[in-house]
């Protein structure tokens, strides 16, 4: 029974169902075979504090999804319409890949996929507020 597949680096910590869990001082491999678990590494973590930009918003509520603390049907209309948002203002081909990644991985309830698809995002979004500040 295939399932989530976590490689963990040494001290680094992942939330799962509201646990906080650290590695130990090795590199390990976890199976999570647990469907509904709610897993989030928390190096992927956004700050409530630093959802201060369109993509960042998005990837922020599609962490408080796998972290359990958003009900993932009741967001799936909310979070399927920032993406389409994003996507009036992303249009290369790269950005558009990634925001058709995420929207694929969110129709089929795969929200770490879609956190991944939209993280990809942030340094495209970074240079544009950069060069819209100038």
């Amino acid at each position: 029974m295939p399932g989530l597949i976590l490689k963990l680096a040494p001290r680094e910590r992942v939330l799962i169902n509201g646990a906080v869990i650290e590695n130990g001082d090795r590199r390990s491999r976890l199976s999570v075979l647990t469907k509904e678990a709610n897993i989030l590494r928390l190096r992927d973590a956004i700050h409530p504090d630093e959802a201060n930009t369109p993509v960042r918003r998005v990837c922020y509520a599609t962490q408080l999804v796998l972290s359990g603390d958003t009900d993932p049907q009741s967001a799936r209309l909310a979070l399927l319409r920032r993406i389409e948002e994003l996507s009036q203002v992303f249009t290369d081909a790269d950005s558009r890949s990634a925001l058709a990644e995420a929207t694929e991985a969110l129709i089929e309830d795969q929200h770490y996929r879609c956190l991944k698809a939209l993280r990809r995002l942030l340094p495209r979004e970074s240079r544009l507020l950069a060069v819209g500040r100038t």
